[in-house]
């Protein structure tokens, strides 16, 4: 028998002991790395080719357990910890994986060995969960969305550096602070102004109004603004305890474009009690602004208790309050910097606390 303990019991005994208190130092070592929570989500990152360099894919097929296996030596960045929330195209995202994902998020950065948390998430949706999970996580500690532009199965696949780099993020103390950050392309963004403005450029996400709060590397991040610097969750943020997915208020996005009239406001209106929004995104031209008819829509809304809200189909600038549009005589809410899918969320969100008029503006100011 020549096992490795045999051979090892055959050194001389100071080599052997130097040889064991190596080994107990690199287990030491491995300890003290900082522990990193992974929860997967699906998305392009984890996509795969119709055929080898096919255009088409499918995305959300491979685990992250297929991830994380071709990123060898990420061991020696963080302690991992994986968990596959969903496996999805993350158009199909839902408030109740949002719910069921931040509360998993939450548990794991309650636990004081954990560094912080990875999200691998598909782009289209993605700034949206970013701005959830702004507006319902109270930790300090990183949260790293990410994911890629390029299936798996690609040659030049950006997810593996995307998802390194984020794990490298998540783990260090330097993230600490920032609310969620959204990482793609050696860029990280603030989840209030990040937007995706591309449908296939591997740079897709922007901040137009502020730009990136830093860069992100394999070894680690590089922030540019400081912290402090950002905007805190509007109205100290949201109880996530309290929240139900089947009870959230519904709020719908309606676009302004030439020629439009109020046809989807009035069928909206028209919708019996239980699946009747109570509340409208105005998806603007210009200053969050729209035709005669469709305005006058909306001002029939509002006067059934439906909650206005204007934002901007621009995709840089504030919708602020009076510009071209009377908020003040029709009892409207301007977006401010938000664009209309974040404004929704933000809706949705703050009609759990309240319907007065003024305290949903202060959100909005807020964010």
């Amino acid at each position: 028998m020549n096992s490795p303990l045999t051979r090892l019991a055959r050194l001389p005994l100071a080599f052997t002991a130097v040889l064991c208190a190596s080994l107990l130092a690199s287990v030491a070592r491995s300890d003290e790395l900082p522990r990193v929570a992974i929860f997967a989500t699906g998305g392009t990152i984890a996509g795969v080719q119709a055929t080898p360099g096919a255009a088409a894919y499918k995305p959300g097929v491979l685990t992250l357990d297929h991830l994380l296996s071709k990123l060898p030596g990420l061991e020696k960045v963080a302690r991992l910890d994986g968990e596959q929330i969903a496996n999805i195209a993350s158009q199909d995202i839902t408030a109740e994986l949002w719910l069921h994902l931040a509360r998993r998020a939450a548990e794991r950065l309650a636990d004081p060995d954990v560094a912080g948390v990875v999200i691998t998430h598909g782009t289209d949706t993605m700034e949206e969960t970013a701005w959830f999970l702004r507006l319902v996580l109270r930790s300090e500690k990183p949260v790293v969305l990410t994911g890629a532009m390029l299936p798996a199965t690609d040659p030049a696949a950006d997810g593996p550096v995307n998802l390194r780099s984020a794990v490298a993020t998540a783990a260090s103390p330097a993230a600490r602070g920032y609310g969620p950050l959204l990482l793609l392309n050696g860029e990280l963004h603030s989840a209030r102004d990040v937007r995706k403005t591309a449908t296939e450029a591997i740079d897709t996400f922007q901040s137009p109004n502020d730009g990136p709060v830093g860069s992100a590397t394999p070894a680690g991040p590089v922030f540019t603004v400081s912290a402090n610097s950002l905007r805190p969750a509007p109205g100290d943020g949201f109880d996530l305890a309290a929240l139900d997915a089947a009870k959230l208020p519904r709020v719908a996005i309606v676009s302004a474009h030439g020629d439009v009239d109020g046809t989807v406001v009035d069928a909206l209106l028209a919708l019996p009690a239980e699946r009747r929004p109570a509340g409208i995104v105005l998806s603007g031209v210009g200053n969050g602004n729209a035709s005669a008819p469709l305005l006058a829509a909306l001002e029939r809304a509002s006067r059934e208790g439906i909650i206005v809200v204007r934002s901007a189909r621009a995709g840089r600038g504030l919708v602020n309050r009076n510009m071209e549009v009377d908020d003040d005589k029709l009892g409207w809410i301007a977006a401010r910097a938000l664009s209309p899918q974040k404004a929704r969320i933000l809706l949705v969100l703050g009609l759990t606390r309240t319907r007065d008029l003024a305290e949903l503006q202060r959100l909005f100011d807020e964010a």
